[in-house]
């Protein structure tokens, strides 16, 4: 155990390199903001009704527990955890004021229980401990993983929120605007589509105070967008570290120098009456062009979409297309005109999925093109369903969903319809393997 109480000596050494290196109506009124949907980790620990190991011979644990700062502290842990026959696969440490964070990958026999095991780490002097399941994919080393979240989020402004979910693991993310000089209000609480901006700004207080290193409160860490405003990142039940502080400000740094960027795939489809349609990744650079789609909208095209006053449609678009709250396709003509959109949010844990399409341009199969790739989509980025909000008089959304072949659930609030899919299985679409020579709405999620 000489090396590991070598390695706990130097473990603030060792945390400067890798830092350096890893550098609607009232239904709709409880859904606020966006946030990329469920990773593979959950930021608590199991609830006693799962504390009981699999009937496999071993099983994967994630641990984070907090020991004294002192020579042969970390060795005494590990022999303990040697003592049950536990191995330890990768160890990162995160140094605190007082004490040091210990974050453990974990092989357990599979019949120790998470009670034991935290029974277990308590004696041999952990304190604060907690613990989830893991599974192959926390076999990456911290460096890797750190890596691989850059690159995606070099390629596409859009992975930003994904990528500091796949970092942080389970955790709210809300990106909150600028406040206006001179005061005004943000949008609250928008119908049709999920279109609610979290919270009211602050007269006469840009980015909301935030300074430009950002701010680390407990469970809750404030970081300014590189567009304006702030981004919120909350995680409940487990405290941020300094560390993770940092790989997540220097993602977001990334980003900022980057600047707007999409993927430049897109798909050219031809309709059953021959005319060539392209599909592809939009943000706010198409903003005038959906702006004068919805001009060439009917008001009741425009109504079944956003289920409000159409007067006030082209105010969401903004925030539609914004990258940083989900994905949106664009369908165009072979003359370079918007003609559909399709856009996926992330509304908490949950995956909303919304539909337009232009009047003329209706009942050609461009509605269900947009919401099969769309559900691929969701379905790559680990979400379990997704939702559609609309009205039972809109049968072609009502049959698009159908369309899906996936298991619907259907619920009625406020005289809103609300349609969910749940995914798994089904078709290549539907698992995000797109076909044509484009790479459309194609993004990897580890």
């Amino acid at each position: 155990m000489s090396d590991v109480t070598h390695a706990h000596q130097n473990r603030s050494v060792g945390a400067i390199v890798r830092t350096a290196a890893e550098g609607f109506h009232s239904w709709w009124t409880r859904r606020h903001g966006h946030a990329p949907p469920a990773s593979d980790t959950a930021a608590r620990s199991l609830p006693p009704e799962q504390q009981t190991g699999p009937s496999a011979d071993s099983a994967l644990w994630r641990m984070r527990t907090t020991v004294r700062d002192e020579p042969g502290s970390l060795a005494v842990l590990c022999a303990a955890l040697a003592e049950r026959r536990v191995d330890i696969l990768s160890l990162q440490t995160h140094p605190l004021a007082e004490g040091t964070v210990d974050e453990f990958l974990l092989r357990a026999p599979g019949e120790l229980m998470a009670t034991e095991l935290d029974r277990v780490v308590s004696r041999a002097g952990g304190a604060d401990t907690w613990m989830e399941r893991a599974d192959a994919h926390d076999l990456v080393d911290a460096p890797t993983r750190v890596l691989g979240l850059a690159a995606r989020t070099a390629l596409d402004a859009a992975e930003l929120p994904l990528a500091l979910r796949q970092l942080l693991g389970r955790c709210t993310i809300r990106q909150r605007p600028a406040a206006p000089v001179g005061g005004g209000r943000a949008t609250e609480g928008v119908s049709g589509g999920g279109v609610a901006v979290d919270g009211v700004a602050v007269e006469g207080v840009p980015d909301q105070g935030v300074p430009v290193e950002g701010v680390l409160e407990d469970t809750v860490m404030r970081l300014r967008a590189p567009e304006g405003g702030v981004i919120a990142v909350e995680r409940p039940y487990l405290p941020f570290t300094p560390t993770e502080f940092a790989r997540a400000r220097a993602l977001v740094e990334l980003d900022g120098l980057l600047g707007p960027r999409l993927p430049r795939g897109r798909d050219v489809l031809t309709l059953p009456e021959g005319n060539e349609i392209t599909v592809r990744r939009a943000d706010e650079r198409d903003l005038e062009a959906a702006k004068a789609m919805h001009q060439r909208c009917s008001p009741a095209t425009l109504g079944r979409r956003y289920h409000g006053p159409v007067g006030d449609a082209d105010r969401y678009l903004g925030h539609l297309l914004s990258p940083r709250f989900g994905r949106t396709l664009a369908v165009q003509t072979a003359s370079g005109r918007i003609v559909g959109l399709g856009h996926l949010l992330w509304d908490g844990d949950e995956t909303e999925v919304a539909l337009l399409v232009e009047d003329k341009w209706q009942r050609r199969g461009i509605g269900a093109e947009l919401l099969e790739r769309l559900v691929g989509m969701a379905a790559q980025a680990g979400c379990a369903s997704v939702y559609a909000v609309t009205q039972a008089s809109n049968t072609g959304m009502v049959a698009a969903m159908r369309g899906l072949g996936l298991p619907l659930d259907y619920q009625v609030e406020e005289g809103t319809l609300v349609i969910t899919a749940r995914l798994g299985g089904g078709s290549a679409r539907e698992r995000g393997e797109l076909s044509g020579a484009g790479e459309v709405g194609r993004f990897e999620a580890p």
